[in-house]
Parts: C-alpha cells; sequence; structure tokens
C-alpha cells in the first residue's frame, strides 16, 4: 500500500501539529501513516484522520 497522506494534506495545507489537534492521534502515528510504504496503522486512526480531511479512508491510501 502506498499512503496518500502526505498529499491530502498538502493539498490542503494542514500541518501534522494541526491535525493531531483535530485527531487525537499522536504525532508519530501520523508519521507512520505518512510514510509512503504504509504497513501498519489502527483503522480507527485512519478514520480519525480521514474524517478530519474530509476523506474517504480508502483516499489516504493506494494499492502499488
Amino acid at each position: 500500500m502506498k499512503s496518500n497522506l502526505s498529499t491530502l494534506m498538502n493539498d490542503q495545507k494542514i500541518t501534522i501539529r494541526e491535525l493531531v489537534k483535530k485527531t487525537g492521534v499522536s504525532s508519530a502515528t501520523i508519521q507512520k501513516a505518512r510514510d509512503e510504504r504504509i504497513e501498519h496503522c489502527r483503522m480507527g486512526s485512519l478514520k480519525k484522520i480521514a474524517d478530519a480531511l474530509g476523506v474517504k479512508v480508502q483516499e489516504l491510501f493506494e494499492e502499488d
């Protein structure tokens, strides 16, 4: 899986710090979800991130 989180955050001009405040998800988890090759992240965390960005969870990543 390839993460789209960095692109989504850049498009919306949102920082990791702002996303932490909006979601309550730790910066370490957001960093992990931003890694180009996302491997492990809880579905609940992904849902919070997607909701904060106004996208579906599926839009956070793509198959490569």
